[in-house]
């Protein structure tokens, strides 16, 4: 499908390119999201760093 390079054809480019600027957004939103639970996932023993044992 060829946009049309017209005003309807930029209206429907913007509108295109509004909802995947949301999906983009969302998407980096659960990425961010994910983070804490990544962090629980990968838990460090300190008093085992400190003692110089990896």
């Amino acid at each position: 499908m060829i946009v049309p390079d017209t005003v309807t054809g930029a209206v429907l480019l913007s509108v295109i390119d509004f909802f995947l600027s949301i999906v983009m957004i969302t998407g980096i939103g659960v990425v961010l999201a994910l983070f804490p639970l990544f962090n629980r996932l990968g838990k460090i023993d300190e008093k085992s760093l400190r003692d110089g044992h990896h």
